[in-house]
């Protein structure tokens, strides 16, 4: 894994020159569904990422963030249970695709680095789709998917990101 994330790079780094630039940054909330349905109340999240233009239809970039799931209260008895905080760190490779100029289709995959206790993280992918509110400023709906060791985490998201050009733009 570590050597494709490093070819990632090298490649990315290497189109730079020819490539429209823009680093992005963006806030995320979801509903977890599945197998941590009963144990996480709400996810939000936090990205980060640069990504290069390659041409008028295709970007590609790097990822990364935060992934925090707030776990449920819920009291049994007299017994109130103290579930712990699920929290994530993904790296991964990103391609977008542009139909339109306001339409895009794209999927993050890589790796998710599990931080709280327990958590070993695992194979990462979220498919998205994203809207243009303006020229900088995107409003994308998405699923997260992580294979961890026995569960899967998945979750419904919403989320808005802001890009901030480093070279003349398209959209």
């Amino acid at each position: 894994m570590k050597n494709i994330i490093l070819a990632l790079v090298l490649t990315f780094v290497g189109m730079g020159s020819y490539a429209q630039q823009g680093f992005k940054v963006g806030i995320q909330g979801g509903i977890p569904v599945g197998d941590f349905n009963d144990k996480v109340g709400v996810v939000l999240g936090v990205d980060a990422g640069y990504m290069y233009a390659l041409g008028e239809v295709i970007d590609l970039g790097i990822t990364t963030g935060f992934i925090h799931g707030f776990p449920e209260k819920f009291q049994t008895g007299t017994v109130l249970a103290d579930l712990p905080n699920v929290q994530f760190v993904p790296i991964a490779g990103s391609i977008r695709l542009w139909p339109s100029n306001s339409f895009s289709l794209g999927v993050d995959v890589g790796q998710a680095f599990g931080i709280n206790d327990g958590n070993e993280g695992g194979l990462y992918y979220r498919p998205l789709i994203g809207f243009l509110l303006g020229p900088q400023t995107e409003l994308n709906l998405s699923y997260t998917g992580i294979n961890l060791e026995g569960d899967s985490w998945s979750t419904a998201n919403i989320g808005i990101l802001y890009t901030f050009e480093t070279s003349r733009g398209r959209r």
